[in-house]
């Protein structure tokens, strides 16, 4: 996963050199276009009822896998200006996350960690 991870990240600043945009990507400007981003595919299920979300997945899903490229590229980019190892990241939150969501007491429950 890490190399898949790494390919793609150098493919996606690879895009971003050849252009010379790399001077317009500090942290914040990222974070802002991730949210941005995040907006853009959010909007896609505004007043949705579940079912019609699921609905519009089936319905709009180039759009969506569009709208979701945008954050994962935006992601990648600001992980790597940041020196942040993207695959090391998740995979640390995953192992905190085993900690806080025991299967035993999160298992079919959408509470928070605090309140198992």
């Amino acid at each position: 996963m890490s190399n898949s991870l790494e390919s793609l990240t150098r493919e996606i600043c690879a895009f971003r050199d050849a252009r010379d945009w790399r001077q317009f990507h500090n942290p914040k400007e990222l974070a802002v276009a991730i949210t941005a981003e995040a907006g853009e595919l959010l909007q896609h299920f505004v007043w949705q009822s579940p079912g019609q979300s699921e609905q519009r997945v089936a319905d709009r899903k180039p759009e969506l896998e569009s709208e979701m490229a945008d954050v994962a590229i935006l992601l990648f980019e600001m992980a790597d200006n940041c020196g942040i190892n993207l695959a090391e990241a998740i995979r640390a939150k995953l192992a905190r996350n085993e900690e806080r969501y025991p299967v035993d007491k999160a298992k079919g429950s959408n509470k928070k960690y605090n309140e198992l």
